[in-house]
Formats: C-alpha cells, structure tokens, sequence
C-alpha cells in the first residue's frame, strides 16, 4: 500500500512538472491529458485506500517515507497517516480536482496561459494531498503553505489585471497573519512534546493539561490553550473565519475554475480538516473550543448577510462558502467533528457545482458576473439550470439533499452542546439558514428567472449579442457528476456522523459528545427527515427561498423600497462591514505610514544624511582643513620638524627630570 500512498501525490505533481516546463513543447491537448490523468490515476487509487481502510477495515497505516533531518533527536520527515479521516479527505479532494480539470478544458480553451493553469491546478492537487495525509506537523506545515502558495499564484493567474494582482497580494498577506499564529503553535508543541509526530504528541498532550506559560508578564495561561487558540489562527486564515476572512471574496478574480477548487475541496477546508485532526489537542481546552464555535458562528450569520446585497454571482457563492466554513468552524467548537467533516465533504460536492454553473453562465454571456443583466437563462441553458437547482436546494439544506443531512446535523449538535457559548452559536446558525435560502434563491431567480435583462446589455463593453448558449460538454459533464453526490451524499450520515467512522481519528473528551447525544435519538434516515418537520430549520429555509420569490419575482420594488428605506443596514453590508476600510486604513495605511516615517527618519536621515553623507562631508571639511598645511615651502617643512623635534626633546627630559 506504500507504493500506493506515494503514487497519489505523485501523480498529480509530475503531471505539473510536465505541462509546466514542457508546455509549449507539447502542446495544450497534451498538457490538459497528462494532467487530467494524474489526477484520474489519484482519484482512483485513492478509492482503493478508501475500500481497504473503510470498507474492508484495513489497518491504519502510520510511517515515515523520508527523513529530510535529524537535530537533537527530533526527525523531520516526510510520512504518511492513512485512516478513515484520511481517506474520505482524499477521496473529496480527488474528485472535486479532477471534475475541475476536466471543466477546465472548456473554460480556459482561449486563454494564452492554458498549459500553465493546469500546471498550477494539478500542483495545488499535490499541495492538499501531501497536507491531508501527512503524520508530522513539518509535512502539514509543507502542505499548508504550498496551497497558499498556489492561491495566490491562481488567483493572480491573470497578472495583466491590477484588480488580480491586487486579490492575490492580499490573500497572500493575511494568510501570512494567520500562518504565523500557525508557526508559533508548532513551535510551542515542539517546545513542549519535543517531537512533531502527531501521534507522540497526542500521547504526551495530556501531561500538558496543568502546565502555564507567560503570554504576558504576570498572566499565567494554560500551555494547551495557548498552543490550540495559535493552531486555529492559522485555520482562520487558511479557512477564512472573521475577522481574516477579507481575502476571500477578492479571490473571485481567478478564473472560476480555481474559484471552485480553491473554496470546494482544497485551500478552505484545510483548516477545518486540521482543527478535525487536531481533536485530541483542543479538547484538551474548553477555552479554545469556545474560541472555536463563537467565531465560527460569527461567520456563518453574519458573512452570509453580505451574501444578500451582492451583484456579481461568484461573490455570492463566495460569501455563501464563507458562511458555510462558518458552520463547519462551529461544529468543531462543539466537539462535533464528524459533523462538521460530514459537511466539508457535501459541501465540496454542491459548492464545486455551484461554482461551475455559475462558470457556465459567464461562458454563455462572454464573461458577463453582473446577476442585475441576466435573467431568463433557463430556456437557454438546460443543464445549468437544473444543476443549479441541484446545488441551491443542497446548499439551503432541503429536504433528502445532502446539505440537509450535514447542516441539520451541525444545527443539531451545536444545540445539545454544552460548551460555553454554545446557546449563541446555536441561535446564530439557526438564523443563518433562513439568511443562507435567502441569498441562495435571489441569485437563482436572477440568473434563471425574471426578464431577460442580457439583452439590454448586448452591446456594452463585454460586447455580447444573441442568445445565450448551453456550455459544451466539458463544462456540463463535471455539472452532472457533481450534481449526483450533492443528492446523495447525505446518505452516508449512518456511518459518518451517528456511527464510529471516526473512532480510531478523532478524539472527544467526556462531557463533549454532542454527536453522541445525537444519536440516542437517531432512528434511521426516514426518522431524521420526519424529526426535520418538527424543527426549525427546514421552515426557515422554506421561509427564505419565498421570500426571495416575493421579493424578486413578484415584487422587485420591495428591493428598492428596502435599500431607500434601510439605507444604512444596505450600505454596511455593501461595505462589508467595514472589515476592508478598516484594514486599508489601519494596517495597510498605518503600515506605509510607519514606513515612510522609518524612511524618512531612519533610512534618509540617520542612514544617509548622517552615516553616509554626513562621513563625506566631514572627511572633506577635515580634508579642506588639513590640505592648508601642505604649503610647497621648503622653510615650513623645516620649521614643523624643528618644532616636533623641540616636543620629543622636552618629553625627554620631563621622564628624565620626573621619571
């Protein structure tokens, strides 16, 4: 099986290798074959480490494939931990990656940087892989950082524009915030277990549980929370929880393929899938869980009220990703980590589909986001039409979708915690379901519904005219496929979520179970739909997607009503809060601020004016001084010597008289 393991990082990354050096060398018909099929290859094998592990109950494989270094009996090594967390994170990954390459073709089909794209897709395929099946924090640091770096290579894909340069940089720059936290929580295990294998350090983690540092002087804090609160700076910022969630939406300016990797399968879920892996850590610290949860919460209700005013269709299906990620957050907080896993893996499902359909619209109106000039779409686009209603209801948690089952299993579980802070959280997520319909449902009725507005626009800058188009088979096939598991993903909540999936990768500490009070109630899947009638959440997704209907289908003045009359709620949505402004002011303005005050202070100044500039000027004032005494005149040589001769005499004689 070792053969295996490394196989599946390897495909993907020579593929990479080729279609990135050798591209224009072999062609873009063979750059996207050879790509494809490495991921394909990684796919497929991937579904035999899940059959072995998972089905067949194969044994855990744990072991070291490289041994990069060995200082003061530490080993930095390259290895592996293959266990059902494992395998269904690669089995996700896998799949979403290779309906992305495929989708690809057709999207990036008139793009100069064809070759180069699939080679940054496949490399960022090899980053998540190396970062989901690594047994050591120096592998899992690798990983983390390589899907950052990925990103922001993606995201700027199209470097020509400022606007991605711009996206790029700044999701390069707060995930370095995020990543430092990250750094210093690896440091302080290193520090405290003097290893970074993940098994030897759960095993002396709870010797921890007593021990304090001093964060600031005079303030004892508790070792584990300190290191859990770090690790989870650097989840929020891979997973873009608030307040480092700013990146996000701005990555939307890479092509929408990378859009759907990125905030489907890959970058995002890193940090919800590390926080999973971390279970034996931070239930060490209900601290940390409270952090966890309240700022997960956080993000799922208040990132999904942006959602609700924006016009560029990748930016709602950003923020609905950002709110979704605030619902895995929350479940982790509450122990819950099988829900929260569950979720990840729907969601990877019905958001890449989400993203793709929403790609398909661009394409049919030559690269046209604003929702405001389209409408009427379903005549035209078929597939994309009803694939998009497969992926809104799975996002709103409709009933026998597998949204439904994951989200209503976070709702579930985050209400029988009983971790402080856990009664807000559970209110703020319930809300978030009727918020998350609402959005979901506008941008539907928009884009498929309501008049044909594309034609009013038919002779703008975009420069489109006609009608609109199905997208070529490329495109609608990974729509379909994605299509499937959207609905019956959710089916698998007997083993996954109410069973012992999980038993031997994720820990929960006593009095955290709120999966295992969950499932004294579970009776089978027709129990839990019929329970969902009885609850909440199913009414309150209903309640918004009429709403929306209302709003945008019958009523489109209430719209405008509300934004003349609730200006202000609509202006700090529409500013987001303010999070932007606040960062371009403060830290970005504050830091070339400071920058410039060194510069002129320090740099121009001390450094030029005094050290390098003030140096010369002395020694040329001294010069100008000294040179006077270099006269020519033989009779003035002859006076200085008689004189210095004068001065040794003297000094003679004062050590002869005086000793």
């Amino acid at each position: 099986m070792k053969t295996i393991y490394l196989a599946i990082v390897l495909a993907p990354l020579l593929a990479a290798v080729l279609a990135g050096l050798f591209g224009k060398a072999i062609g873009r018909t063979v750059a996207h074959t050879v790509t494809i099929a490495g991921v394909a290859v990684s796919f497929v094998l991937s579904l035999i480490v899940f059959k072995h592990i998972a089905l067949d109950g194969g044994e855990i494989f744990n072991g070291s494939v490289y041994t990069w270094m060995v200082s003061d009996g530490i080993h930095f090594e390259v290895g592996f931990l293959i266990d059902k967390l494992t395998a269904l994170m690669m089995v996700v990954v896998t799949f979403v990656s290779l309906m992305v390459h495929i989708y690809t073709v057709g999207y990036m089909r008139d793009d100069p940087g064809y070759q180069r794209f699939f080679s940054y897709i496949s490399l960022f395929t090899f980053s998540m892989l190396m970062l989901v099946m690594a047994n050591n924090f120096l592998q899992l640091f690798f990983g983390w950082e390589a899907v950052g770096l990925m990103s922001y290579l993606l995201i700027g894909f199209w470097y020509k524009r400022e606007s991605a340069i711009y996206a790029n940089l700044k999701a390069f720059l707060v995930n370095r915030v995020g990543d430092f936290g990250f750094l210093l929580g690896i440091a302080a295990i290193l520090m405290y277990t003097n290893s970074l294998d993940y098994y030897e350090v759960f095993a002396k983690a709870p010797d921890l549980t007593n021990e304090t540092m001093s964060v600031i002087p005079g303030k004892e804090w508790a070792v584990m929370s300190v290191i859990c609160i770090l690790l989870f700076i650097g989840a929020m910022g891979k997973s873009a929880q608030m307040p480092l969630h700013v990146w996000l939406p701005d990555s939307m300016e890479g092509p929408t393929p990378i859009s759907a990797l990125i905030h489907a399968a890959t970058m995002v879920t890193a940090g919800i899938f590390m926080v999973a892996r971390m279970s034996p850590l931070f239930e060490l610290s209900e601290t940390a869980l409270t952090v966890v949860m309240v700022i997960g919460a956080l993000t799922a209700f208040f990132m999904g009220l942006v959602g609700i005013v924006q016009n560029d269709i990748k930016r709602v299906v950003a923020y609905s990703t950002l709110s979704q990620l605030g619902y895995m957050t929350a479940a982790l907080g509450a122990s819950a980590y099988a829900a929260s896993i569950f979720h990840l893996m729907t969601h990877a499902f019905f958001k890449a589909l989400l993203f793709l359909a929403a790609g398909s619209v661009i394409i049919a109106l030559h690269h046209e986001q604003d929702m405001r000039r389209m409408g009427g779409l379903r005549k035209y686009m078929p597939i994309t039409y009803w694939t998009s209603l497969v992926g809104s209801l799975a996002l709103i948690g409709f009933p026998f979708t597998s949204g439904f089952f994951s989200k209503d299993s976070i709702i579930e579980a985050i209400h029988l915690s009983h971790i402080p802070g856990s009664t807000l959280a559970y209110w703020l997520v319930l809300l978030g379901v009727f918020v998350t319909a609402f959005y979901t449902f506008r941008m539907f009725f928009l884009v498929f519904h309501t008049d044909e507005r594309f034609r009013q626009h038919a002779h703008d800058d975009h420069g489109h005219g006609g009608d609109p188009k199905e997208s070529p088979w490329v495109v609608t096939l990974p729509l379909v496929a994605l299509a499937i598991p959207s609905v019956i993903a959710g089916y698998t909540i007997d083993p996954v979520v109410v069973g012992d999936y999980f038993k031997d990768a994720i820990h929960v500490a006593h009095g955290h179970e709120a999966i295992a009070h969950m499932t004294q109630h579970y009776h089978g899947i027709w129990a839990f739909v019929a329970h969902a009638f009885k609850a909440a959440p199913v009414y309150l997704a209903l309640l918004g997607v009429l709403a929306a209907y209302i709003i945008y289908m019958q009523r489109p003045q209430v719209a405008d009503w509300f934004v003349d009359k609730f200006g202000w709620l609509h202006r700090i949505l529409d500013n987001k809060y303010g999070f932007d402004s606040f960062n371009e002011t403060v830290f970005a303005g504050g830091g070339r601020a400071l920058g410039s005050m060194l510069w002129r202070g320090g740099d121009a100044f001390f450094i030029d004016d005094v050290l390098i500039n003030g140096t010369a000027k002395s020694v040329g004032w001294i010069a100008g001084k000294v040179r006077h005494i270099q006269t020519g005149y033989l009779y003035h040589y002859a006076f200085a010597m008689i004189i210095g001769l004068l001065l040794l005499l003297a000094q003679l004689v004062r050590k002869m008289l005086f000793g």
